[in-house]
């Protein structure tokens, strides 16, 4: 292949998988969730829980993109099937953030006491990384662009991942820096604006959740009459 060739494949597949990742991840929107959810904890700790969600981010996408596929189908799972688990885990966290009393001094001293060294780990996972921020609807794009980067040959499919993964890390880092400034950002709307603003994010992340559901049901449903019209022929 010509070089031209190769930077052009290189260029298209960064910018879609750019394009089809940021959306989704919607860096700005994990904000108000951030800080909602590490109420209470020191901003060394948020730090530190912000970057292992980063880092969390970037591997998850990664292996995805790359053998996602694969490992569904070596445990004979469709992605409608993740879809609707992972939606109804979304739904459910989502849930818990909208129905969440306003948290006060005692309530942020139980928190901070939980977010042990040993737990930030943990809590950077579950919920915050997944299904928070990366969830099903994520995953399920960074499989569709997995899917894009098989070519013919070997040379145009490395090319086509060697663009897509920088993708990634520019979602992972871009999904950092907006939790990483999310207090300082919160902290101008004020108490009652950053209240606000947070019930509505949960609100969105719970209908986002709804979504990601009906999509998975959808697609399922879509199957099982595809399946009964076979079986009436």
């Amino acid at each position: 292949m010509a070089i031209n060739d190769l930077i052009g494949d290189f260029s298209r597949s960064f910018l879609f998988a750019l394009a089809t990742l940021i959306p989704i991840l919607n860096p700005p929107a994990a904000a108000p969730i951030f800080l909602m959810l590490t109420e209470g904890i020191s901003n060394n700790a948020r730090r530190q829980i912000a970057r292992r969600v980063a880092v969390n981010i970037l591997i998850m996408l990664a292996v995805a993109m790359i053998a996602g596929n694969l490992v569904l189908d070596l445990f004979g799972i469709s992605l409608p099937i993740v879809r609707v688990g992972g939606g109804l885990l979304v739904i459910a966290s989502a849930w818990r953030l909208v129905n969440a009393s306003d948290l006060n001094v005692e309530h942020a001293q139980t928190m901070a006491e939980s977010f042990t060294p040993d737990q930030i780990g943990i809590r950077a996972f579950y919920p915050l990384t997944f299904p928070m921020i990366c969830g099903p609807g994520t995953l399920a794009a960074a499989l569709t662009v997995g899917a894009t980067l098989h070519d013919k040959t070997m040379t145009a499919t490395l090319t086509k991942l060697a663009g897509s993964l920088p993708a990634i890390v520019v979602a992972a880092v871009a999904v950092y820096f907006c939790m990483k400034f999310a207090a300082q950002f919160m902290h101008k709307l004020g108490p009652s604006g950053s209240a606000v603003f947070m019930r509505l994010s949960a609100f969105i992340l719970l209908c986002l959740g709804v979504q990601i559901v009906w999509d998975g049901a959808r697609d399922l449903l879509l199957q099982l009459l595809i399946q009964a019209a076979a079986l009436r022929t």
